[in-house]
């Protein structure tokens, strides 16, 4: 199982972003997958998780009204859009994938069993 990521890159304060993440085999009917992120200096921080089976999702209270995750079942893809980015968000971000995790877990990244490598988010004030 491999996950595939895509979309950073550098970006002013205010603006928006969207990253993508492909998963090469969903093995699992109830397979969530979503995003962390990573800031220099600081520990790995969940953003948000959706499930590809019934699109439920959870966000972090830290990016609630700016960021929208969405996915596409058939192509076993999820995207994050990321408006009215601030500097605070810059990081990397890992794309997660788990296809037997719990909702109440959802927020733990130990939690996950696949990550994809990263792709770094630079917001410029």
């Amino acid at each position: 199982v491999q996950l595939q990521a895509s979309g950073g890159g550098p970006v002013q304060a205010g603006g928006s972003l969207r990253l993508s993440c492909a998963l090469s085999e969903r093995t699992f009917r109830r397979t969530v997958m979503g995003w962390f992120r990573q800031a220099p200096g600081k520990e790995r921080e969940f953003v948000a998780t959706i499930s590809l089976s019934d699109g439920n999702l959870l966000y972090a209270d830290s990016v609630k009204g700016r960021f929208t995750i969405s996915r596409d079942s058939a192509k076993n893809t999820v995207y994050l859009q990321m408006n009215s980015l601030k500097p605070e968000d810059t990081a990397i971000y890992y794309c997660v994938a788990d296809g037997t995790i719990i909702r109440s877990s959802w927020s733990i990244a130990a939690q996950y069993d696949y990550w994809g490598k990263g792709t770094l988010v630079t917001v410029s004030s």
